[in-house]
């Protein structure tokens, strides 16, 4: 489809006279991709030049003259036969010149496609303090042309509609409501996209601020030994301050990896517990540890809750093992059954030594176990029995953690 089109830009004569020298027409478009865009440049008589020497040029670039078209001794048209969307948001400019270049008249082009229903769109409330938003642009985004997003909010059964303030969060598409927000009540909240070419609006989500808390990170994450025991190691954490007046249960997750490693292990099944002991680790090898936190139920909210980001990186070192020192070797896969067979038989042996009544049977009783063995395998290489081989516990019988 053709459309003619036209702007009106004047600009001024080089003389002292404020009467206009040329100007085009339509000024500043704004155009769909692929239609068609006629434009004229008219210039005042008392400048004396002709049309057929003026020329055009799109974004710097001279078009050809088979695109012309002379109107009249003063009057020079442009077509432009389907347009691309606009290689900048400022708009492509369309410039009107003289044969010995001097620019007569400008006018800038907007081309693009109105804007596509925003999605994607969740919310989060850091300690029930506040409220941030963030979406994704429908389709193909800023459709070349400059879109405004909003994001509107109210009450979901009264008040008034409000529209969030602060876009400057350092990410795109975000939203902050710093303050002024009620608690047990639920909000209607959605986006609206608009350009030169049209509006969109997303869904509305509806939200209470209690059902999507989520806090800092928790603080004070230590790491430390376990004894002389080289597999293990413990973690301590401090519950969200933030949060201590509130009522709700904190679920935690902890993630570990070797100091020389980008893969994560992550330990899911810690609860509410604040410390956490990981074992089945590597002897004298440094980790790295962190910890994050979901506030789960507060005030007796039945969602699920967000986790926080983790906690800053703690490290620490598993104990070297003497017996990894003087040469070790794995069990074949046929081995494995009566190497767990014997050494429980050696736990149980030890426990009937050194602990009285079905009381002493504990994790900390394990513990003891296992470094008593240690210091006996340290004790036999001093004296020179280095032919005696390390077994170690096959992996699916290792506990990988548990909480203290």
């Amino acid at each position: 489809m053709l459309s003619l089109l036209c702007l009106v830009l004047f600009v001024p004569r080089v003389l002292s006279s404020s009467t206009p020298v040329a100007g085009i027409f339509p000024q500043d478009p704004a155009l769909r991709m692929g239609s068609s865009l006629t434009a004229t440049c008219t210039v005042s008589p008392e400048r004396g030049l002709h049309a057929n020497t003026m020329y055009w040029t799109m974004n710097g670039k001279r078009l050809p003259s088979s695109t012309y078209d002379l109107m009249s001794p003063n009057c020079l048209s442009v077509t432009l036969h389907h347009l691309n969307g606009s290689q900048q948001q400022s708009g492509d400019n369309l410039v009107c010149h003289s044969g010995d270049g001097h620019v007569l008249a400008g006018s800038c082009l907007y081309v693009g496609m109105p804007p596509e229903k925003p999605v994607n769109l969740t919310c989060w409330s850091r300690n029930t303090k506040d409220l941030s938003c963030k979406w994704t642009p429908g389709g193909r985004g800023e459709t070349f042309i400059k879109t405004k997003y909003t994001l509107k909010y109210k009450l979901r059964w009264y008040g008034r509609e409000r529209e969030c303030e602060d876009y400057s969060t350092g990410q795109r598409y975000t939203c902050y409501i710093p303050r002024d927000l009620a608690l047990f009540t639920p909000y209607e909240i959605w986006v609206e996209a608009s350009n030169q070419l049209g509006t969109a609006t997303s869904d509305v989500i509806t939200l209470d601020i209690l059902d999507v808390v989520t806090t800092d990170p928790p603080d004070n994450v230590h790491v430390s030994r376990v004894g002389e025991l080289e597999d293990q190691l413990t973690v301590h954490w401090g519950s969200p301050p933030a949060l201590k007046d509130f009522l709700f249960q904190a679920k935690y997750q902890i993630r570990y990896r070797l100091e020389d490693s980008t893969e994560w292990k992550v330990v899911d099944d810690v609860g509410n517990q604040t410390s956490c002991r990981l074992a089945g680790l590597r002897a004298g090898t440094v980790y790295f540890v962190q910890v994050r936190c979901n506030p789960v139920g507060i005030y007796g909210s039945r969602k699920a809750g967000i986790w926080s980001d983790w906690s800053h990186p703690s490290a620490a070192s598993t104990p070297h093992s003497e017996r990894l020192q003087s040469g070790s070797c794995e069990p074949k896969p046929g081995e494995q059954n009566s190497t767990l067979r014997r050494e429980l038989k050696q736990f149980f042996g030890w426990v009937r030594k050194h602990a009285y009544g079905c009381s002493g049977m504990s994790i900390k009783l394990y513990d003891q176990w296992r470094v008593w063995l240690q210091k006996s395998h340290k004790t036999r290489n001093q004296v020179g029995k280095n032919n005696i081989p390390f077994i170690s516990v096959p992996t699916q019988h290792r506990l990988h953690s548990y909480v203290l």
